[in-house]
């Protein structure tokens, strides 16, 4: 064989292979093509599912602050009412006191009886005491007690008998009081120097 034989052999080789490269690049440039299409899809989809999912989480939010809105303010409203109306119990509870002095001052005019009105007084005095015990306020004993600033206020000094009473209260000019374990009024006493 000749060379032009040969070349022309190779060229005839080379065409059909060739022609299968180039069907073989135009099926992978297609499938290539759908799989960009589908890859171009997907991510709109993950895009709308995103958006999707963002919607939900702000609407849930909107929801969780307006929840919490109302709860505040529903606090606040409970408070101011609790605020305004805490003394009325209070304050339901000493009218029978008031009503017992009322009948006291009436049975101070009507009867001669010194001893009667004074019985009567003290009823009334142990009464509206037993009321404070039962909510919480207990007077702060003080007689011989150690002067302690955090229930006592020294209205005066007075000079000691005996060492014995240097820095004890001598005398309780107004009682205090506590409530809860918490001073209501400090004790105005006078200390022994």
């Amino acid at each position: 064989m000749s060379e032009k034989d040969n070349q022309e052999k190779n060229l005839e080789e080379k065409e059909p292979k060739e022609q299968e490269t180039a069907q073989e690049t135009a099926a992978t440039e297609e499938e290539s093509k759908e799989p960009e299409l589908s890859e171009v899809e997907k991510l709109a989809k993950d895009l709308e599912d995103a958006k999707a999912e963002l919607e939900k989480q702000k609407k849930e939010y909107l929801f969780l602050l307006a929840e919490f809105d109302n709860f505040r303010k529903r606090t606040l409203k409970e408070k101011s009412d609790l605020v305004k109306n805490a003394a009325e119990k209070a304050m339901l509870d000493i009218l029978p006191v008031v009503d017992d002095f009322e009948r006291a001052l009436q049975a101070m005019h009507d009867s001669s009886d010194l001893e009667s009105v004074k019985e009567g007084v003290d009823l009334i005095y142990n009464k509206f005491v037993k009321y404070l015990e039962n909510n919480g306020v207990k007077a702060i004993d003080s007689n011989n007690a150690d002067f302690n600033t955090e229930f006592h206020e020294a209205v005066t000094t007075f000079p000691a008998s005996d060492e014995s009473q240097k820095g004890k209260v001598i005398d309780t000019v107004q009682k205090g009081y506590m409530i809860n374990d918490k001073v209501l009024r400090h004790s105005k006493v006078v200390v022994g120097q």
